[in-house]
This record gives C-alpha cells, sequence and structure tokens, in this order.
C-alpha cells in the first residue's frame, strides 16, 4: 500500500502518562481560527509566533479558497461543474486530488473521494454547522460509489477529465495534507516547534521547551486520555459530532462506498498514529468503514497503532498504543 507508508518508530513510549489537567508548555502560544469545515489550532513558539501563525493562516486559507466544496467560487467547485471535460488545474489541486485517488485506489476503493452526489442527498448539502438537526425522509434512490476509478488525469499538463455527473470531495485528506504542509512551510522559515490541529487531525514537530513530549488529549464516548506524544501526526475519524436525523434514518458523513450510505459498523472512532497526517486520516477512515475486525487487521498489516472506540464506550487498541494503567477498559489486539 502506498499511500499509508509502515511506520514502526512509534511517536509515544510504551506506557500512557497518568491523565495530567493540559498546560501550555512555558514559552509557547496558542491561537486558532476556523477554516475548511473545521477548528485550526496551533501552537509556536513566543519568540516566532507571529511569523508562524502568519504562514498557517495563509496557507490554510488558500487551501479552502482551493479545495472547499461549500464555495461557489473555489476551483474545486468549478472542477465538479465542469465533470465531463478535460479541464487544467492549479498545482494544488492537481496534488491533492492525485493524493485522493491514490488513496483509493491503494485500498481498493474503501476510500472513495467521489462520493459528493451521495453526501449531498443524504442532507450534507451545505456546511455542517448549517445542516439541520432533522430534515425530511428522501426518496432519492442512492448509489454505490467506485466513480474516482474512470477519473483522468495527465500530470504534465495538470489536466483532469472527470466523467459527467461526477463530483469529487476531500474532507479529511485535504486537511491532513494541509496541517503537514504547514508544518512544512514552517520548518523551512526555521520555526522547528510547533503544533497543527485541523479539528482532531493534527502533527507536531520539534518538542516543547522544558518537556519530553506534547500531551495530546484525545476525547472518547465517555472519557478522555492524555496521549504524550513524541513526533509525527495523529488523526481520528469518526461519528461523534457529525450525524444529522434525514427522516427516521440517523445520518453521518462516513459512507460505505458499497452502498453510499452512512457505513454500518460497531465503531464510534479510529485515532491513528502516523508519520504524517495524511496518511493517519486515511488510514483511521478506512479501518472505521472496515469495522472493528477488519480495521483492525488492516492496521496491524501496515503496523499502524490506533485506538478504536466502541458505540458502547469500550475501548481497543491495535498495535503498541499507550496503554491505560486501568486495564479493564482497554482491550488490546
Amino acid at each position: 500500500m502506498e499511500t499509508i507508508i509502515r511506520h514502526n518508530n512509534l511517536p509515544f513510549p510504551v506506557h500512557m502518562l497518568p491523565e495530567p489537567d493540559y498546560v501550555l508548555p512555558s514559552g509557547m502560544r496558542r491561537s486558532q481560527f476556523h477554516a475548511m469545515g473545521t477548528q485550526v489550532s496551533f501552537l509556536l513558539p513566543e519568540a516566532q509566533f507571529t511569523l508562524g501563525a502568519e504562514i498557517i493562516r495563509t496557507l490554510f486559507e488558500h487551501w479552502e479558497q482551493t479545495l472547499s466544496r461549500f464555495l461557489p467560487d473555489s476551483e474545486l467547485s468549478q472542477l465538479n461543474r465542469l465533470a465531463g471535460k478535460p479541464v487544467l488545474v492549479s498545482k494544488l489541486l492537481f496534488t491533492v486530488l492525485s493524493s485522493a485517488l491514490e488513496a483509493a485506489r491503494s485500498t481498493n476503493g474503501i476510500y472513495d473521494p467521489t462520493l459528493l452526489n451521495q453526501l449531498m442527498q443524504l442532507g450534507y448539502d451545505r456546511t455542517f454547522e448549517e445542516v439541520p438537526p432533522q430534515s425530511a425522509a428522501s426518496t432519492a434512490a442512492i448509489e454505490p460509489g467506485g466513480r474516482w476509478r474512470a477519473i483522468q488525469l495527465q500530470p504534465s499538463l495538470r489536466l483532469v477529465h472527470m466523467p459527467a455527473g461526477t463530483r469529487v470531495e476531500f474532507g479529511g485528506i485535504a486537511k491532513g495534507m494541509a496541517v503537514d504542509a504547514a508544518l512544512e512551510a514552517l520548518r523551512s522559515e526555521k520555526i522547528e516547534t510547533a503544533l497543527v490541529n485541523a479539528g482532531g487531525d493534527l502533527a507536531v514537530s520539534g518538542m516543547p521547551p522544558g518537556l519530553q513530549q506534547w500531551p495530546i488529549e484525545i476525547q472518547g464516548k465517555t472519557r478522555t486520555w492524555v496521549v504524550p506524544f513524541h513526533h509525527g501526526a495523529l488523526a481520528t475519524s469518526g461519528i461523534g459530532r457529525r450525524h444529522w436525523r434525514q427522516g427516521t434514518e440517523l445520518r453521518h458523513h462516513l459512507l460505505d462506498p458499497g452502498t453510499g450510505l452512512p457505513a454500518r459498523t460497531q465503531l464510534w472512532s479510529v485515532t491513528v498514529a502516523a508519520a504524517q497526517c495524511k496518511q493517519a486520516e486515511v488510514a483511521a477512515k478506512v479501518a472505521f468503514l472496515l469495522g472493528i475486525k477488519q480495521g483492525s487487521a488492516f492496521l496491524r498489516q501496515h503496523g499502524l497503532a490506533a485506538l478504536l472506540i466502541m458505540q458502547d464506550g469500550s475501548v481497543l487498541t491495535v498495535g503498541p498504543w499507550p496503554q491505560e494503567v486501568n486495564k479493564s477498559e482497554v482491550q488490546q489486539c
């Protein structure tokens, strides 16, 4: 699998630290803003905060203007409207689309970036903050996924040809790639210590002054954990926040490409550690869609550590994920 790189040098020790109160590390500043449909927060050294904050905000604003499905004048929206015709696109859009299609190929279509039509039919046709918690039932037939297979790319010209009726949305993979790109842009300006978090998809660079790890809080269904994180990225896919009712049906945004409908698993969320946020994001989503047994096998196959939280609140860990002191709550797989 090319999209998810094996990551055996895991970014945390074997045992989880006692759960501390989260304290802003000395010498660091925090800020946040809204972009790409989520809350983006970051920690930077005080001495480099102004420059670093500008770099992060500018990057996320550019990515949103290019890739948002909710902005009618975004480049992605224009590409979706021109489905059926060859379109020359920017380097950013071509790079993200190429990565999304590679993720689809390498997961045999479990990750599918061409489910926008289905999401809209299910009621997710505007920003999530604007989606009503209850809407009328839909009578439209939902088709399965798989349209990504017919998208043609010509890299030398950055030319994209999508079949008529195909519409793309990137969701989490774009957020993960933006986080990775933000850290790379910070390092290019000699800002070596940073944490960037886009709605739970986060990555770190360097180490906070005086500390030997970043204390990262992971929200469970009934409690939270604080993971001592050393390097790399974490991403979470789950249904704790993005769900709504359509008629009598409970809907969420993680769709099974085999049916085009919300995936039915016993999982509430999956959090994955990987070298890069893009890798963690794809792995978390794929593991969620596969369900507990197949998802755990997928993660083990690729040498990834993960925390799986079930709908009943019970917890399963995969690989060398930090173990709780109270092992009665956590099963290891």
